[in-house]
């Protein structure tokens, strides 16, 4: 069943970003929706064991509403962190501290922890270097405001770690 629903989904995204329909001609383009389905068939017979048990999951309506409420949050959290990061770049004395800190998250599945994760490097001024499979992020900090592991935290996981958590969880 899930190798199923994958394939829907694949063939799904591929008509969404495809499009192969022609306005002008009022006709589909049957080589594009013939390709996007061998594509489709070919990734699920590859890489179809390698697919969560839960896949199906992903498709719940609710995690898809979080996830569209995720991104205007993080897109917040990514602008704030691009303004902080150009004044410390363009302070006459650069008044930067750069280090590495160990965070904790409680996600628990490994893909809310690679979000995370790459939640963290995707805003500006942060890098995670390492994760472990309990929840340890190390993540370079361009501007160390915190040295204590929950006070690191607090300042740069516990933002995104509620929202992932309802789409990822």
């Amino acid at each position: 069943m899930r190798k199923i629903s994958m394939f829907v989904v694949l063939y799904v995204v591929w008509c969404l970003l495809v499009f192969p329909y022609d306005r002008t001609t009022g006709q589909w383009d049957t080589q594009s929706l013939l390709v996007g389905l061998v594509a489709a068939l070919v990734v699920v017979v590859l890489f179809g064991n390698a697919l969560p048990d839960r896949s199906c999951f992903l498709l719940a309506p609710r995690r898809w509403f979080w996830a569209l409420v995720y991104i205007p949050f993080f897109a917040y959290y990514c602008l704030k962190a691009n303004l902080e990061v150009a004044y410390l770049v363009l302070h006459p004395d650069m008044p930067i501290r750069p280090g590495i800190v160990k965070v904790r998250t409680s996600l628990r599945t490994r893909v809310a922890i690679t979000a995370l994760a790459n939640s963290i490097t995707l805003t500006p001024g942060t890098l995670t270097v390492d994760a472990d499979e309990d929840g340890t992020l190390y993540v370079h900090w361009i501007d160390v405001k915190f040295a204590e592991d929950d006070e690191a935290t607090r300042e740069i996981v516990s933002r995104f770690e509620g929202h992932l958590r309802r789409i990822f969880e």
